[in-house]
């Protein structure tokens, strides 16, 4: 029998990776996809697996109620949110209550259809906040401490998953998903902001100016192909009600990040830093501990950050070239 997958925010980068990566491993599927906008990409030219997308704002619980009933998906990965740390400074209210509500009606859905749905509930690194550089790389045990209106609605959302899958039975799986990269992420993110410029610089060089905010901040970047098979093996080997990293276990400064960008593509840049762009209150580094994942699930990363670059760096130059 063929496992039928709900995916919430369907339009988003990481979807088109989710699917690629049934597509690429054989892995016979049915996927609904839902989003409130069209996704721009081809969901329909898959062999091992079938696409269907609907146009569905999870705010309406109604629509939240006919899809679910219509569907009966095995899995549901909730990928849908306001995801950039940024948005949520500008717009907190329309960040918190997008990201809580959305879930909280799917799960309220689920717990009243009595579904057999086994949810990954995506959550962020974002939730531990400013930590010590002596309490890296950091587990899931670690103290949350959001210090963004995004991180609070994160953390919501993982409190909310734990009530429904304690006190409702609901199979419910949970990430802290560190911050991942790869092609077709929207450029408001700082690296394909930075591969979008340096591409440009590459095709330009006088115009040699690099825009930035605080490159100072060390992350732990995981490449989106990573992520989804993290995602696909913990619907396949995930303990319900537990929360899992995904990460690399590696932090690099957004200064280190451009030092191998412009390497990779033999230029030189001048950096000028933007304050607009610079957050109020930022973590000033985060690195995870993946243990777990790996003794879970035996997942493991399979690109390093070099290699992540390279990728997006030819993304951004074949797709220039193209619209010569």
């Amino acid at each position: 029998m063929l496992k039928k997958y709900l995916i919430t925010g369907f339009s988003g980068f990481v979807s088109w990776h989710f699917l690629e990566y049934l597509e690429n491993n054989k892995i016979n599927a049915i996927i609904t996809g839902i989003d409130v906008i069209e996704p721009n990409f081809n969901y329909k030219n898959y062999s091992y697996i079938t696409c269907t997308f609907k146009k569905v704002d999870l705010l309406n619980q109604n629509d939240v109620k006919q899809v679910l009933q219509e569907v009966q998906p095995n899995y549901i990965l909730h990928l849908a949110s306001y995801s950039s740390v940024a948005y949520s400074w500008e717009n907190p209210h329309t960040s918190y209550t997008n990201n809580t509500n959305i879930f909280l009606n799917i799960l309220e859905e689920v717990r009243a259809s009595k579904l057999q749905t086994k949810i990954l509930s995506i959550g962020s690194s974002e939730e531990y906040g400013n930590v010590n550089p002596t309490d890296v790389p950091l587990k899931e045990t670690h103290a949350l401490n959001p210090i963004s209106p995004y991180a609070v609605a994160r953390v919501s959302q993982e409190m909310l998953s734990k009530i429904y899958a304690d006190g409702f039975g609901l199979d419910i799986i949970l990430t802290r998903s560190f911050n991942h990269i790869g092609i077709k992420q929207k450029d408001s993110f700082v690296i394909p902001s930075f591969a979008k410029q340096l591409n440009t610089i590459n095709i330009n060089p006088e115009s040699n100016q690099l825009t930035v905010g605080d490159i100072s901040v060390i992350r732990d970047f995981v490449d989106v192909r990573d992520v989804v098979d993290a995602y696909y093996k913990l619907f396949e080997k995930g303990k319900s009600g537990e929360v899992y990293n995904i990460c690399t276990g590696n932090g690099i400064s957004l200064k280190e990040i451009i030092g191998i960008m412009t390497n990779i593509l033999s230029i030189n840049v001048k950096i000028v830093v933007n304050e607009k762009i610079i957050r109020p209150n930022d973590n000033k580094i985060i690195i995870g501990c993946n243990e777990k994942i790996k003794n879970h699930t035996g997942w493991k990363n399979n690109y390093s950050i070099k290699e992540s670059l390279t990728e997006i760096l030819n993304y951004y130059s074949i797709n220039n070239i193209n619209k010569k």
